[in-house]
């Protein structure tokens, strides 16, 4: 086979920083790799901290043990480290001449899938995958059509089908003029880059290019970012499904990236749902260890006392099962994978595939369509739509009215069309704003509005 319809390992290891800076870092420790430097690099950014205050499942928490956007990536980027060392351990047993090439492949693939997993969530708005969907429903009605007149279709599917995937790739490659005159953003590797990228595709791609795997669910990057993700696909060597509408088969790693968040949410979304008291733990716990499939008889070596703690001890010893079969799944289809011919989610093949779907299920019911959810999510349309609506109005006020000019001087300088960034055009005006408001915390995005509506006055005054 021509290599140039095979992706090769070295080529998607690549440490180089986007976009192509050759930092010099002469006192890091050679303990601290490159992949471990992208993954410090997400957690002390600003976007990462804000995740501590943006939900997970349950909305605005009042208890301590409710994951939020911020535990969630923790877990997962432990979960994925685990899965790419092992997944990457048994490709090197298969493969001598692999392991001799690359000798530190299981440690390189286990980092780059632990910062990729950290980073996963990074783009997501307020009020979980709800936020997308007002942001997304707020473009689609009749008061956002003014502001769309002058853009082009993918403009407008970019800001209808509004893509937290799409706002963290934004996030991690691009660098605000107002702040200075960089383009890297958080300066990360092409390898985290492409396995961060689940969906290596723009929100508009020909039909005819369309084959309907996992990657095809969702979009990747916005318009602005186009550019920057086809110059992260050439740096790697991704297959392309049609180069000329940046449309692209996976990062290998993405695949394993992808298995440890549908791990993490399933099994962790349900324990919250178990201890919150929406999922009776007499359904819940015969589920997880049904799973677990103990040989009859197998005995433990304590006794459980309290169901709370025999939870976390069921989680952690399914999350270990399951991650050790995920990684031999994926080293069987390693070869298909690298040719492109491979594009489904590792997860819907594992053993217990059915009563992963029943744990959704319930999930579905009883935690994510509780009513304290609910309330809280249809709250989050007002919230957002409201937000962006008062905005736009205010960016697009030729007029500049005295209402206008409050409204802009609420904004933080980078997200203003203002300065260095006086000459963007309609569609990136609108993008700085939906950054800004995709970017703030559940919390922070309610007060706000409040205050905009005249709901309630800033503690102080």
């Amino acid at each position: 086979m021509p290599a140039e319809t095979l992706m090769q390992w070295p080529r998607l290891l690549s440490p180089r920083r986007f976009p192509d800076q050759q930092l010099s870092t002469p006192n890091v420790l050679p303990e601290r790799g490159d992949f471990v430097r992208d993954y410090d690099r997400v957690v002390f950014s600003s976007a990462f901290r804000r995740l501590q205050r943006k939900t997970q499942v349950m909305p605005l928490p009042e208890t301590d043990f409710v994951h939020t956007r911020l535990t969630h990536s923790l877990e997962t980027a432990v979960v994925g480290r685990s899965l790419g060392r092992l997944a990457a351990r048994h490709l090197m047993e298969a493969d001598a001449e692999l392991a001799r090439q690359l000798p530190n492949l299981d440690q390189d693939c286990g980092d780059i899938v632990s910062a990729a997993c950290l980073a996963h969530d990074i783009g997501n708005p307020p009020f979980g995958h709800s936020g997308e969907d007002a942001i997304s429903s707020y473009f689609l009605s009749a008061a956002a059509a003014p502001y769309l007149a002058q853009l082009t279709a993918a403009e407008v599917a970019d800001l209808q089908h509004f893509e937290g995937n799409a706002a963290g790739f934004r996030i991690l490659t691009h660098t605000y003029a107002a702040h200075s005159s960089g383009t890297a953003g958080l300066g990360l590797t092409y390898a985290t880059l492409g396995a961060f990228t689940k969906y290596p595709r723009p929100s508009l791609v020909p039909d005819a290019a369309k084959v309907g795997g996992a990657s095809e669910k969702k979009y990747g990057h916005f318009q602005t970012e186009a550019a920057r993700f086809q110059h992260v696909a050439a740096e790697l060597g991704l297959l392309p499904k049609d180069a000329a509408a940046g449309f692209y088969h996976r990062h290998p790693l993405a695949f394993l990236v992808e298995a440890a968040d549908d791990l993490c949410y399933r099994i962790i979304d349900f324990e919250d749902g178990l201890k919150l008291g929406l999922i009776a733990p007499e359904t819940g716990l015969p589920l997880l260890k049904k799973m677990l499939n103990d040989p009859a008889g197998r005995k433990g070596s304590v006794q459980w006392h309290d169901w709370r703690e025999e939870l976390g001890y069921i989680r952690a010893r399914l999350i270990g099962k399951l991650v050790a079969e995920l990684a031999e799944l994926f080293a069987r289809h390693a070869p298909a994978i690298l040719r492109g011919q491979y594009d489904q989610s590792l997860i819907k093949e594992l053993s217990c595939w059915a009563d992963l779907q029943e744990v959704q299920r319930i999930s579905i019911n009883q935690l994510y369509r509780s009513r304290p959810v609910l309330e809280i999510e249809a709250a989050g349309f007002d919230v957002l739509g409201g937000l962006l609506d008062a905005f736009l109005c205010a960016i697009f006020d030729a007029g500049q009215g005295h209402r206008s000019r409050k409204l802009l001087l609420l904004l933080p300088e980078q997200f203003r069309a203002e300065s260095h960034q006086a000459d963007v055009s309609a569609y990136e005006k609108i993008l700085l704003l939906t950054d800004f408001v995709a970017g703030m915390t559940d919390q922070n995005a309610l007060s706000l509005y409040k205050t905009i509506k005249g709901i309630e006055l800033p503690k102080g005054f």
